[in-house]
């Protein structure tokens, strides 16, 4: 509120002055024009300042740096009239808290980037990062200025330095909103999370004119670098979205999940799902034959709080399930391994998508619940050549690098390296429960006997052979197949009734809750890139 003094100040000021205030506010609110509004609107796009007021609570939203200008004189730049530099930066709240965001105006000059609508992006992240508050980037530009050379290059290179060093400070989240073309890409790239919407967002390094020029392939815009491409084909994105306004509340929404910076702890919400629910339903879930699948949102669904699951690259190596809940009103990062698909082998793409999740969740304090039931990696020259060894590793590191609160429950298959994989007590898992049909061995029944019963099967009589196979492999099956030998060595902290999954996961991690590790003093590991 305005003190009296300064009130009447103002008051006494020219009327002259504050229409012309008025006037640039009202022209700078404009953007391109009406025209080019409603060309955006009519492309399915909301404008700049239309995101930003559906980003934050009602009546926060504070702008910054509107007047500035572009400096270039090259080309008539300075006759054009940029308004805004055509980019809006500010903050507000979301739900309440702080968030900084920018958002690109395409009814500018496409939103194309230069020195000074750099500079804004980077003022806007600076002080998000100095207050500890997330960041928002909605992104919908052709790029580069042309007109501005090397200085907008420049500009990109301070936006992605800041985007590194930023990493894990602060929840940096990039909505591509229209296109995002060149080198523009590589800060989105760098970011935590990625949102696309679906049909009108386009992602590519080089566009379709190039690259039919340079090799001859011929493919559409929405082909090469569409919301769907990106989150199925390449991974790039993390969520799709059907519209800019679902597109923003999927940001509101993740932002609930996150703490507003790395030191800060996950929001708490009411916990209204009662933690003691049993599921009886999983008692009976897992079906006789080890090698039927079923569906692992099955399990996940009734453990977290009013079924509510937000998934992360749901698109995307779908034999590895990953996404953000709540148990007990806390945030968890929840990584489970999917019968479905690949019988839930561990693959190249799902090493990639377990490690970036987990490390995001430790990074943002979130803690970690694994879901086991995984028979091994992907076998396959396709495999081999790839480099699983590497993208695999890349698992291990991530889940051992961690600190944050870590319970894993073993539904049913856990062999070889796959199992130490997924968050195994080995790898530093704080608490891991094991469901009765759980099987943790080196391998499945069959190959181990195969290989330990080998010479025993070679001399049966043929007639024989079936019968005697079948008594081994039952009596291997009754010692070794079950989670009682890891138990016995304190592998599993214990074998628990299935129907308790979620009253024993919840009381984990209450009991985690005030859980401190540290790890030995370095400038950064060497993660298997």
């Amino acid at each position: 509120m305005l003190r009296p003094e300064t009130y009447e100040a103002i008051s006494k000021m020219p009327t002259d002055k504050l229409e012309l205030l008025k006037t640039k506010k009202e022209k700078l609110a404009l953007g391109g024009g009406a025209k080019r509004i409603e060309k955006q609107h009519k492309t399915g796009k909301l404008t700049a300042r239309e995101r930003l007021t559906r980003l934050f609570d009602e009546q926060t939203f504070v702008e910054l740096d509107a007047f500035i200008k572009c400096r270039s004189t090259n080309f008539g730049l300075d006759k054009m009239g940029l308004e805004g530099e055509s980019v809006v930066t500010g903050y507000g709240r979301v739900d309440g808290r702080l968030v900084y965001a920018f958002s690109q105006d395409f009814t500018v000059t496409g939103g194309a980037l230069g020195e000074m609508h750099a500079r804004k992006i980077v003022k806007a992240m600076e002080a998000a990062a100095k207050v500890g508050a997330p960041l928002v980037g909605m992104n919908d530009s052709g790029g580069a200025r042309i007109q501005e050379a090397v200085d907008a290059l420049s500009g990109y290179g301070d936006i992605f330095f800041r985007n590194s060093i930023y990493s894990g400070v602060v929840p940096q989240i990039s909505a591509i909103m229209g296109p995002c073309a060149g080198g523009a890409v590589y800060s989105p790239a760098l970011t935590d999370f990625i949102f696309m919407v679906d049909q009108t967002s386009q992602m590519f390094i080089t566009g379709p004119q190039v690259i039919k020029t340079v090799t001859g392939e011929q493919v559409s815009p929405e082909d090469l670098g569409g919301a769907m491409t990106h989150n199925r084909t390449s991974g790039n994105a993390h969520f799709v979205a059907e519209s800019d306004q679902d597109c923003i509340e999927r940001i509101r929404q993740l932002l609930g999940f996150l703490p507003s910076n790395n030191l800060g702890k996950t929001p708490a919400v009411e916990c209204t799902d009662d933690v003691n629910r049993q599921v009886e339903t999983f008692d009976t879930l897992m079906p006789e034959d080890p090698n039927k699948p079923y569906d692992i949102h099955e399990v996940i669904l009734p453990i977290v709080d009013n079924g509510e699951f937000m998934e992360y690259q749901p698109y995307f190596a779908t034999n590895l399930i990953t996404g953000y809940a709540r148990v007990n009103g806390r945030s968890v990062g929840i990584i489970a391994n999917q019968p479905k698909v690949m019988a839930g082998c561990l693959d190249i793409n799902s090493g990639d998508k377990a490690a970036r999740f987990i490390r995001t969740c430790d990074a943002f304090n979130v803690p970690l619940l694994t879901l086991v039931d995984v028979p091994g990696f992907l076998p396959g020259t396709a495999q081999e050549y790839g480099g699983i060894i590497r993208h695999g590793a890349k698992i291990l590191y991530a889940y051992s690098e961690a600190t944050v609160p870590k319970v894993t429950l073993i539904t049913r298959k856990a062999y070889g390296g796959a199992y130490v994989a997924m968050c195994s007590k080995s790898l530093g898992a704080d608490t891991v429960l094991a469901w009765p049909t759980a099987e943790i061995a080196v391998m499945g029944s069959e190959g181990a006997v195969n290989i330990i019963f080998k010479k025993q099967l070679d001399e049966a009589e043929d007639k024989d052979k079936a019968a005697t196979k079948k008594k081994i492999l039952d009596e291997y099956n009754a010692e070794f197949a079950t989670p009682y030998k890891a138990a016995e060595r304190g592998f599993v902290d214990d074998v628990i009734e299935p129907r308790t999954s979620r009253q024993r996961i919840v009381d984990a991690f209450n009991m985690l809750e005030g859980k401190r590790e540290k790890r030995p003093a370095k400038k950064h590991g060497n993660l298997p890139l």
